[in-house]
C-alpha cells in the first residue's frame, strides 16, 4: 500500500510539472499574473445583506450594480468567465429601482415577500435563455443565436427583483468539466489563472469566486454546478429532482433525464442558498420542499464516505482533501456532539459505468445528434480526425464524449446489469439516510488541475455524478484553501426533498471553516466577511 501511495504521489508531482511547464511555453509569463485584490467592501456582502440595505435606504442598487461592473471589468481580461455583458441595460434598471424605493410609491409586487433580491446583481450560466443574449453553450453553429425569452428559472429571479449583469463560459454542449469552447476560448481559474474553473458552470463558478459576482444560476447532470464550486471556492446546490424547472436552458433535458439533471445557486455565501432556492424554485416545486422545517443538527445523523476508497476509472483523493473530510468529522463530533459513521458501499465503485449506462438510454435526443444542433448528423470519429488537423469544429473532450456514447449503446446486456446494480444502490442509500441523515463526501478526486489535465483523467467528476444518477440533493461547500492556495471544499448529500438538511450544514460548516476565501488575502475585510456570513 506505501509502494502504491508513494508511486501515486510521483505520478502527481511529474503530471504537475508536465502541465504546469506546458502552460509556461504556452502562455509566457502570463501564468504568472495574478488577479487585484478586492478592494471594494462591497463586494464582500452576502446578496441577501445587499438587499436589506437596499430595501432600507443605507445602499443605492446603482451603487453596488457600479460596483460588479467595476469588478468585472478588472478581473475579466484575466479569467474570460463573462462572455457577454448588458451593463448597460442593468445601470438603467438599478437607477428606476433606487427611485421606485426614494418615492416610497412601492407595487407590491417589488414587496419584500415577492421580491427579496430587490437590486441584487446576478450572473447567468451562458446555457441558460436570457432576453437579448447568446445562447450558444459553445457551439460554433448556435453563435448567431439571441435569445427573445427568458428561461424560468431567470424570469424567477428576475421577478425577485435581481439585476442580471450578463452571461458566463461553459464547456462545450455543457458535458465536459473544463469550460473551454471555440466560441469564447477558455476560462481560467482566479486562484491560479494556468488551471480549471471546472465545467459546465465554470465561468459562473469563476466569476463567483473572483468576486465579480455575488449570486449565480447554474446547472448539474454530472457535477456540473458543485465542480466549478468546488474549483472557485463558492457554494453550489444541486436540488432534489423537479423542484427547479430545468426548460429554458440548452441542450435541453426531458423525460428521464431531468431526473438526473438539477438547475440550482451558485453563490458565495451559505445565507443566499435558502432564499435563492425558493426563489428558482417558485410555485412549481417549493412544496415539495420543507424549507421552513426547523432543522437541530445535533439531532441529524451524520455518515462519512468516499475518502479511502477510490472509485472506478477515478483517481485516488489527494491527500490535502482526505485530511480536509477528516477535519469535517472532527468539527462536527467536537461542535456538534455527534458521531459521524464511516460507510462502504461496495457498488459505488461502478459509479461512473452507472452514469454512462443511465445517460445512454434515456430515450432522447443523442450527444452526437444535440452536435449538430438539429443540423447535418456529427460523426464523432470523423470528427476526431479532422481534429488531429485542426479543421474540426469541437472540442476534443466533446468529439471524445460522442465516441463514448456510441461504444456503450453496442452492450444492452451490461447496461442492463448496471441500471439494476444502480437500483439496488439508491434503495440501499436512501434506507441509510432516511429523513434524517446526512452524508459527507469528496467534491472531486483532485485539487483544481491545470488545464487540459483532465484529458488524462476524464472520470474523475464520479463523485458528483453519483448524486446526479441516484436523484439526491447535494451542496458543495468550501472549506478554505489549501497550502497552494486553492480552493478545498466537501458535498454534503441528503435524502430526496431534504434539501433544508444539507442547507443547514452548509451554514454550519461555513461558520467553522470560513467559508468563501478570497483569491488574494482577506487582509482589512476579513472581519466584514465573517460578520456578515454569521
Amino acid at each position: 500500500m506505501e509502494v502504491k501511495i508513494l508511486f501515486q504521489s510521483l505520478l502527481n508531482s511529474l503530471v504537475t510539472f508536465v502541465f504546469g511547464f506546458m502552460s509556461f511555453i504556452i502562455n509566457g509569463d502570463r501564468p504568472l499574473a495574478k488577479i487585484p485584490p478586492v478592494r471594494n467592501p462591497l463586494l464582500l456582502e452576502s446578496a441577501s445583506s445587499l438587499a436589506k440595505k437596499i430595501r432600507s435606504r443605507k445602499l443605492k442598487s446603482l451603487t453596488i450594480v457600479e460596483a460588479y461592473i467595476d469588478r468585472i471589468k478588472e478581473v475579466n481580461g484575466l479569467l474570460n468567465a463573462m462572455v457577454s455583458y448588458r451593463f448597460s441595460e442593468a445601470r438603467d434598471e438599478a437607477q428606476q429601482i433606487d427611485e421606485m424605493l426614494d418615492s416610497g410609491q412601492v407595487p407590491e409586487r417589488y414587496s419584500e415577500k415577492n421580491a427579496p433580491f430587490l437590486g441584487v446583481p446576478l450572473t447567468v450560466k451562458e446555457a441558460f435563455s436570457v432576453i437579448d443574449q447568446p445562447n450558444t453553450s459553445g457551439l460554433i453553429n448556435r453563435k448567431d443565436i439571441v435569445c427573445d425569452r427568458d428561461a424560468p428559472v431567470v424570469d424567477n429571479l428576475r421577478r425577485s427583483g435581481c439585476i442580471i449583469l450578463g452571461v458566463t463560459n461553459v464547456s462545450e454542449l455543457c458535458m465536459w468539466y473544463e469550460s473551454a469552447n471555440f466560441v469564447y476560448g477558455r476560462s481560467n481559474n482566479p486562484y491560479d489563472i494556468r488551471r480549471i474553473v471546472g465545467g459546465s458552470s465554470g465561468g459562473e463558478g469563476c466569476i463567483l469566486g473572483a468576486a465579480g459576482s455575488v449570486i449565480g444560476i447554474g446547472s448539474d447532470i454530472g457535477g456540473s454546478i458543485r465542480m466549478p464550486a468546488f474549483f472557485n471556492g463558492v457554494f453550489g446546490h444541486k436540488p432534489s429532482p423537479g423542484v427547479v424547472l430545468n426548460s429554458g436552458q440548452f441542450p435541453p433535458a426531458s423525460k428521464e433525464r431531468s431526473c438526473m439533471l438539477g438547475t440550482g445557486p451558485m453563490c458565495r455565501f451559505a445565507v443566499d442558498l435558502d432564499p435563492m432556492l425558493r426563489v428558482m424554485a417558485g410555485s412549481y416545486g417549493l412544496s415539495k420542499l420543507r424549507l421552513d422545517a426547523p432543522v437541530d443538527l445535533r439531532n441529524l445523523r451524520f455518515f462519512s464516505m468516499g475518502d479511502d476508497v477510490r472509485l472506478n476509472m477515478a483517481s485516488a483523493l489527494d491527500p490535502e482533501l482526505v485530511e480536509a473530510q477528516a477535519q469535517v468529522r472532527t468539527y462536527l463530533q467536537t461542535k456538534l456532539g455527534v458521531t459521524v459513521q464511516r460507510l462502504q458501499l461496495y457498488r459505488l465503485k461502478y459509479t461512473v459505468d452507472m452514469w454512462f449506462s443511465m445517460m445512454s438510454t434515456i430515450d432522447t435526443e443523442s450527444f452526437t445528434h444535440m452536435l449538430g444542433n438539429n443540423g447535418p448528423r456529427v460523426y464523432p470519429l470523423w470528427e476526431l480526425l479532422k481534429r488531429t488537423v485542426g479543421l474540426s469544429s469541437h472540442t476534443l473532450p466533446a468529439i471524445m464524449l460522442g465516441l463514448i456514447e456510441g461504444l456503450d449503446k453496442l452492450i444492452p446486456e451490461r447496461t442492463q446489469r448496471l441500471l439494476a446494480k444502480l437500483g439496488k444502490l439508491r434503495e440501499e442509500l436512501e434506507n441509510i439516510l432516511g429523513d434524517d441523515g446526512v452524508l459527507i463526501y469528496p467534491s472531486h478526486p483532485k485539487l483544481a488541475p491545470f488545464h487540459n489535465a483532465p484529458l488524462l483523467y476524464p472520470c474523475n467528476f464520479a463523485p458528483t455524478a453519483t448524486f446526479n444518477m441516484l436523484s439526491l440533493p447535494a451542496t458543495q461547500v468550501p472549506l478554505g484553501l489549501s497550502a497552494q492556495g486553492l480552493p478545498l471544499g466537501i458535498q454534503v448529500v441528503a435524502n430526496r426533498y431534504n434539501d433544508h438538511l444539507t442547507l443547514a450544514v452548509a451554514r454550519e460548516l461555513e461558520k467553522g471553516f470560513g467559508g468563501w476565501a478570497a483569491p488574494i488575502g482577506m487582509g482589512m475585510y476579513h472581519e466584514a466577511i465573517e460578520h456578515d456570513t454569521t
